[in-house]
């Protein structure tokens, strides 16, 4: 009798342990994904933004650019001969002017109903007839609208109606790190996606244009990119592509954007007045700040441009700009490089005076200068 008490007991006991268990166990296993959750960082916890969407909106704005360029060169069918070139020396009189032909291929960016593309101007440079291929398979010929070497920006105009666009984002709110796609046409494989973020903002000193103010991406950038589109994840366009930094010649993680508040600029221009109008001061020659001249000068840091020469009697000789002036900001902002400060002066709207914060003889000074356009200038 007393077994099968005992036995009882045990029996009732595992019963009630297994229920106990049971009604338990998920409120335990809340309790540990909470506190895994509470210790997960806030940027693995946030969910990933929704690529897929993006690009779903974004894409059809992103044409295919075909561009045939004609270069006309002078050659002569004996120059090539050793003895024609002894005989004549370097004047050939057998020059006959001829054209070399060749088909650009790039991308480009819609970015208004009514038809303008916004592309590189190395893709259309010298083109006689440039078409678009949009993606729905719409082959449109657009005109040329104008073009910007100074910046690598070209404008085209499409009488296609009802074209898909993409609107314009606000570069100066890139920030280092965020999520961008890079959408065109590498190696003609049109609508190709890809993703990566910002590496860097206003990149200089690359050597690719004048006017260099990049948005730096390591999403892959290849030959036929050129033109397209760097968006956001609010699927706006906050750059224009324009180049890679390779050894290759093909992608190795540096590829290098148009910022759109700058291909904005260069758009309503040329909109406006069939060119871009800049600014001109006079400053022709200016070089960085480094250690051994900041110490030489009485900065205690090194950075500002140091103007070396201007032309005479031009907007900054007549306001009292010398030689030798340090630029510490304009308007307000302040200047770390002699590449900052020259994009600063390319920027600069004709009408409207510089306030230039300047370092002379140990003392701040401020100067304002007048910005004449560049054209009237020569």
């Amino acid at each position: 009798m007393r077994r099968r008490l005992l036995l009882a007991a045990i029996l009732v006991a595992l019963a009630v342990g297994l229920a106990v268990g049971v009604r338990f166990r998920p409120r335990l296993d809340l309790d540990t994904r909470a506190a895994a959750s509470a210790a997960m960082p806030p940027l693995l916890a946030a969910a990933a933004p929704d690529f897929a969407g993006i690009a779903r909106r974004a894409t059809p704005a992103v044409v295919n650019i075909s561009a045939l360029q004609v270069y006309r060169t002078e050659r002569s069918p004996f120059f090539s001969d050793p003895f024609f070139q002894d005989f004549f020396g370097l004047d050939d009189p057998f020059r006959i002017p001829l054209e070399q032909r060749k088909t650009s291929l790039g991308s480009g960016v819609i970015v208004s109903a009514e038809g303008i593309v916004v592309t590189n101007n190395h893709v259309v440079e010298q083109s006689r007839q440039i078409t678009v291929t949009t993606s729905d398979r719409r082959r449109l010929e657009v005109k040329l609208l104008g073009a910007d070497p100074v910046t690598d920006i070209a404008v085209l105009k499409s009488d296609g109606k009802g074209l898909p666009f993409l609107g314009w984002g606000d570069s100066s709110a890139a920030s280092v790190g965020e999520y961008v796609l890079a959408i065109g046409n590498p190696f003609q494989l049109n609508q190709t996606v890809t993703m990566g973020i910002i590496s860097a903002t206003g990149r200089s000193n690359v050597g690719i244009v004048d006017y260099e103010d990049f948005i730096q991406t390591d999403a892959a950038i290849n030959p036929g990119n050129s033109g397209g589109a760097l968006v956001n994840t609010r699927a706006e366009l906050i750059g224009i592509n324009t180049a890679i930094y390779s050894r290759s010649g093909g992608y190795q993680g540096i590829g290098f954007a148009v910022p759109a508040n700058l291909a904005r600029k260069v758009v309503e221009q040329i909109l406006a007045h069939g060119r871009v109008v800049r600014g001109y001061v006079g400053i022709t020659r200016i070089a960085d700040v480094g250690e051994r001249e900041a110490a030489a000068l009485g900065l205690q840091e090194a950075r500002g441009a140091i103007v070396v020469e201007m032309r005479r009697r031009s907007p900054a000789a007549l306001a009292g700009l010398v030689p030798g002036d340090v630029v510490l900001a304009v308007d307000g902002r302040a200047i770390e490089d002699a590449a900052q400060l020259r994009n600063e002066l390319a920027g600069a709207d004709v009408g409207s005076p510089l306030v230039l914060s300047l370092w002379r003889e140990g003392q701040r000074r401020e100067i304002r200068i007048p910005v004449e356009e560049a054209e009237t200038h020569g």
